[in-house]
């Protein structure tokens, strides 16, 4: 029955996440934003709308750890799974702007995250700041975007007002959202249930579940998003669709979750020590591959994969007290890390000293 109820809340999470984005796209757009605003806003809030209402839903239950292992293991799964899924699926483009101010922002609000959680909660006046600036990442969005888009915002405008005039369209958009809010808060209630049953079951904490089966189901709608992308030759938006979702996970599902927490949410000293800096660590690591040519290769995203599998592993030992984990953290801390800095910083010198070199001209 637990396993029936945790299928049943992942399905109609996605299905609302699926829903609320559909609905919300067409009356953004009656209201004349321009495509861009609504990718980077409403789609962004859509795909990680299922973190938001599981989040709430455990900080409401006090059953905090869960929501915050959520977030956490999303973010870190989104970067690591759904990048390494759809890089090697087709090489990912990342445009200037992901690697100017996106993915910078998405590292400063992480260790902004470790810079909350060090006393051992996240308050509700540090939720509010979360949420305040989410508002102000909007409202720069949004202004970028009218910049950039001002004709061609005129013309979407008129076409999606007259779509808009229609009674039918207006009674069947507000319908979608409202169906997709009563799945996801269906479908949380349903998932954040079972997943403590789980937990119980296994004998493992609530923050192992949040951080791996959780945050990997409520990651869905990232990863079909993603993935669908790569394949119909969408690089940028699969990758902008990953950084956005990160950078709403904080600042909205983190924030919002935080100032609805009756006695704020409180943080376990194993997520700050270790989940917390991975998490930090995981967005670091975007930049030189981002920067060595705006590609991800195959061959990154085969590593994004590795580490994601290497994690899930730290995680289960961890869980289980098994006698290899010592040995693991050895060869990963001493090793593989290391070496893959090393790697990622040569790759990204030789870069930046080819462009910097003046093209050669035939006589």
């Amino acid at each position: 029955m637990v396993i029936v109820l945790f299928i049943a809340g992942l399905v109609c999470l996605i299905v609302g996440a699926e829903a609320l984005v559909r609905g919300a796209s067409r009356l953004a757009a009656a209201f004349g934003l321009s495509p861009l605003v609504i990718g980077l806003t409403v789609v962004a809030f859509g795909t990680s709308s299922p973190e938001l209402a599981v989040s709430i839903k455990s900080a409401l239950s006090d059953q905090a750890s869960i929501g915050v292992g959520n977030v956490v293991g999303s973010n870190i799964f989104n970067i690591l799974f759904i990048l390494g899924l759809s890089a090697l699926i087709v090489p990912l483009a990342a445009s200037q702007q992901l690697v100017r101010f996106d993915v910078p922002l998405m590292i400063a609000i992480s260790l902004l995250v470790l810079v909350y959680s060090l006393d051992g909660i996240f308050s509700r006046a540090e939720g509010l700041t979360l949420v305040a600036g989410l508002v102000i990442y909007l409202s720069f969005l949004m202004m970028q975007s009218r910049r950039e888009n001002v004709g061609a915002q005129d013309t979407d405008t008129k076409e999606h007002r007259l779509e808009g005039n229609k009674k039918y369209s207006w009674v069947r958009d507000i319908a979608c959202v409202l169906f997709g809010f009563a799945l996801l808060v269906l479908g949380s209630r349903w998932l954040v249930g079972s997943a403590v049953s789980f937990a119980q079951y296994l004998g493992v904490s609530e923050l192992v579940i949040g951080l791996t089966i959780v945050a990997a189901g409520t990651s869905l709608p990232e990863v079909v998003t993603s993935v669908i992308a790569a394949i119909r030759g969408e690089r940028d938006i699969a990758v902008g669709n990953v950084v956005g979702s990160n950078i709403f996970n904080i600042l909205s599902v983190l924030g919002v979750a935080s100032v609805v927490a009756p006695k704020g949410i409180r943080v376990s000293p194993a997520v700050i020590g270790f989940d917390i800096p991975v998490m930090i660590a995981v967005a670091f690591a975007c930049l030189p591959i981002f920067y060595t040519g705006g590609v991800i290769s195959r061959r990154e995203g085969a590593l994004f994969l590795g580490y994601y599998v290497a994690y899930t592993l730290y995680l289960i030992l961890a869980a289980s007290h098994h006698d290899a984990l010592p040995s693991i953290n050895a060869v990963m801390l001493y090793f593989v890390i290391p070496l893959t800095l090393v790697t990622l910083i040569i790759t990204a010198l030789r870069e930046r000293h080819g462009r910097k070199r003046p093209p050669k001209h035939n006589p």
